[in-house]
């Protein structure tokens, strides 16, 4: 029973995945909707009970709006990646 190697990601073309984009950005919406959320309503708010209540509601609105311009900045974000660095 030897030690199994692993292929790095761009071997396994995983990270081209159309599934495996939209996953990420599924993800990486969610969590940043969810920090801002909490960060921008607490400094609003302060840490009390009312931020709390209004925490969930905010994340709830701004993660499908995260989601929608995330599909958009991350072409954009990549375009520009690509760009800065080709040597």
């Amino acid at each position: 029973m030897g030690i199994r190697h692993r292929r790095p990601l761009q071997e396994t073309n995983v990270t081209n995945s159309k599934k495996t984009v939209i996953l990420a950005q599924v993800f990486i919406s969610l969590m940043m909707a969810f920090l801002m959320s909490g960060i921008m309503s607490m400094i609003a708010l302060g840490p009390t009970h009312l931020w709390l209540r209004v925490w969930p509601q905010q994340f709830l609105l701004a993660w499908p709006i995260a989601f929608c311009l995330s599909l958009v900045v991350s072409r954009l974000a990549f375009a520009l990646s690509v760009r800065l660095t080709r040597g």
